[in-house]
């Protein structure tokens, strides 16, 4: 077991990370690199740096759950309250007077453990009601946190940030937790997408897409970025996360705020002098 992850293995495995996933690690996060590798080490026996090198070279399978490993899955019910707020008042209110047929898309990439594409749609299915047919993808790097997501159970800690009148009508309240209600998790498919690859998806009209891209360096931001454009429809918009921006960035998104929310919009075709 190595104590001190010397320059030449940080080099090794950052570059393997970068060109596998876009996840780009700089000397401020090396610590946790090191800290993820030990794990890794430690869990499958390996009895060196080279070695577990070599394995996640030929292994898919473990390859992936170092990617896992070292991700962040900091997340939240209502994370970022103004931002949803923005989503039901501006948003939602924009897209109904404009599309033609009562289908709505959302892309929750990065979805984490769930809470973020669960309250995206008790959000669309409070205020769209019957009419509308609500679709949403959640996609994650992570198998771990998909498959918790998929369950839908929280502990009651975990709930604390939905507003009451929701919990009551969306979730089931057990001994110890709540669990989502099957007509929400209905209006979800969770699977595993790696950002730095195409999804192949399109036609959304929101994206949320919150505290992934700080991963990314700038050339990744904008591949990203860029991607999440060519899916969505001609009037649609894209929610990040608060500390994060667009700014100098080669994108054709439009700055826009909705109250306090910033957030980024698509207007092009026959929207585009609205």
């Amino acid at each position: 077991m190595f104590e001190k992850l010397s320059d030449f293995d940080f080099k090794k495995f950052r570059d393997l990370i970068y060109n596998e996933s876009g996840i780009h690690f700089t000397e401020v996060n090396r610590p946790i690199l090191e800290s993820r590798l030990k794990e890794r080490l430690k869990k499958g026996s390996h009895s060196s740096l080279d070695e577990y090198y070599k394995l996640i070279t030929k292994n898919d399978d473990e390859l992936k759950t170092l990617l896992d490993a070292v991700t962040t899955n900091l997340t939240s019910f209502f994370r970022n309250s103004i931002q949803f707020y923005a989503l039901e008042t501006g948003v939602l209110e924009e897209l109904k007077n404009i599309k033609k047929e009562k289908i709505i898309r959302v892309w929750s990439a990065g979805c984490s453990t769930g809470e973020e594409p669960y309250t995206i749609a008790m959000v669309l299915k409070e205020k769209l009601g019957e009419s509308w047919k609500i679709e949403i993808i959640a996609s994650d790097i992570s198998f771990n946190v998909l498959m918790k997501a998929k369950e839908g159970f929280y502990a009651k800690n975990k709930v604390a940030g939905i507003p009451p009148e929701y919990l009551k009508k969306y979730m089931i309240e057990l001994q110890d937790g709540y669990q989502i209600k099957d007509e929400i998790k209905k209006l979800i498919r969770f699977d595993y997408h790696n950002l730095k690859y195409d999804s192949g998806l399109k036609n959304f009209d929101v994206i949320f897409c919150r505290n992934v891209i700080i991963y990314f360096d700038q050339k990744g931001q904008e591949e990203v970025v860029n991607r999440f454009y060519n899916a969505m429809n001609e009037l649609s918009y894209l929610f990040i996360g608060h500390s994060e921006s667009l700014f100098g960035m080669n994108t054709r998104f439009l700055f826009t705020k909705i109250g306090e929310a910033c957030l980024y919009m698509k207007k092009e075709g026959k929207y585009s002098g609205k």
